[in-house]
């Protein structure tokens, strides 16, 4: 049975598109029709990484001068496709199912599911898309926003392999590290949070962590083998991104121990010193990337298991992420919410995009 819900009053939907380094305009797209076994969900909100997808809004992403060659899997040096302009960036959205084509169970008419789409007022998915991502009764909407960048933060977690008693760095107290910072609790371990920014190591005690440096004012690495009696963390986790932070995550890592690089580095690895401490410590440097789990465990942590782990997560109450919600900035006003992430970040945390009927008219704080 099919059931059609009337067209919005605003027309079509909103798309907000990146068409150039820090140029977003705000579009309206075709309604798409909907075939038999789709479902037509309406954005309530879509979140904004701070990291991987501020690399295309400032023009530094990997993709925008080398080609990625999927079948070899390496960058060559040929002239990439153009990736202006862009109406399909975006993968943290949360939304109500309006409208079902034929062969799709009524009951799901209604729900909320989150969900990887892009900027966008509303999307057509295979039913199949949404299967198993209804967001449990009850739980704030806005949450459905995270599963996709909690699950780059608890990516990193595994590929930490965190063991109960182990001290942990985790370098960068972003949206990602926060949730790092609250995933490696969970596991049994102390932390020693690193950031520049006063409110984000703030936040990190506040979650638990042991200890809190700043890399501006704290000689990093010679502080973490201080409160470790000289040995070291056993573990680090840079999930800033930054190539000098990832540098001190090495001079902090024990003899033996393990850094996880989770950021995403760009350019050149200057302030990256392999001959010293990586090499006289032998320390492990890991890669952790979302499209799929640490090879020892990808047969059981599918991506799609990863994002759900996350939704239950917040839904037990033991996962925090309703507070790392700086901003609600109504869609239209893109433009402003991808400048504030890009030149306030002490003030910026997580910015979600409201794709809501009549949003506020102007930037507002999410508290």
């Amino acid at each position: 049975m099919d059931a059609v819900e009337e067209e919005p009053a605003n027309g079509d939907p909103l798309v907000v598109a990146l068409t150039g380094p820090r140029q977003v305009e705000v579009l309206r797209s075709p309604r798409a029709a909907i075939p038999p076994g789709h479902v037509r969900v309406r954005t309530l909100y879509s979140g904004i990484s701070a990291g991987t997808e501020l690399t295309l809004y400032r023009g530094t992403n990997p993709h925008l001068d080398r080609r990625w060659d999927p079948d070899r899997r390496l960058f060559v040096d040929e002239a990439a496709v153009s990736a202006y302009p862009n109406t399909v960036w975006g993968y943290s959205e949360v939304g109500e199912v309006v409208e079902l084509g034929s062969d799709v169970d009524d009951a799901l008419l209604g729900v909320t599911v989150w969900g990887l789409w892009s900027h966008s007022g509303e999307v057509v998915l295979p039913v199949e898309k949404i299967d198993g991502r209804v967001l449990p009764a009850g739980l704030d909407p806005l949450a459905g926003t995270f599963a996709r960048v909690g699950a780059v933060a608890l990516n990193a977690v595994l590929a930490a392999d965190v063991h109960i008693g182990e001290t942990v760095a985790v370098f960068g107290q972003g949206v990602l590290g926060l949730i790092a910072t609250q995933l490696t609790l969970g596991s049994g371990a102390e932390v020693v949070a690193v950031d520049g920014i006063e409110a984000r190591r703030k936040q990190a005690a506040a979650f638990g962590a042991a200890h809190v440096l700043d890399p501006v004012a704290d000689d990093v690495g010679e502080r973490i083998k201080e409160l470790t009696g000289g040995r070291g963390a056993d573990v680090c986790i840079e999930i800033s991104g930054a190539y000098r932070a990832l540098h001190e995550a090495v001079r902090g890592c024990a003899v033996g121990g393990r850094v996880v690089a989770a950021g995403f580095y760009q350019g050149d690895g200057l302030g990256l010193r392999l001959g010293e401490e990586f090499h006289h410590n032998r320390v492990q440097i890991v890669s952790s990337q979302i499209s799929s789990a640490p090879l020892a465990i990808a047969q059981r942590w599918s991506p799609e298991r990863l994002h759900r782990t996350v939704i239950d997560l917040v839904a037990a109450g033991r996962l925090d992420v309703l507070s790392l919600v700086s901003h609600v900035v109504p869609a239209p006003l893109a433009a402003d919410a991808y400048a504030l992430l890009d030149a306030d970040p002490a003030s910026a945390l997580q910015v979600v995009l409201d794709f809501r009927p009549e949003p506020a008219i102007e930037l507002r704080s999410a508290s």
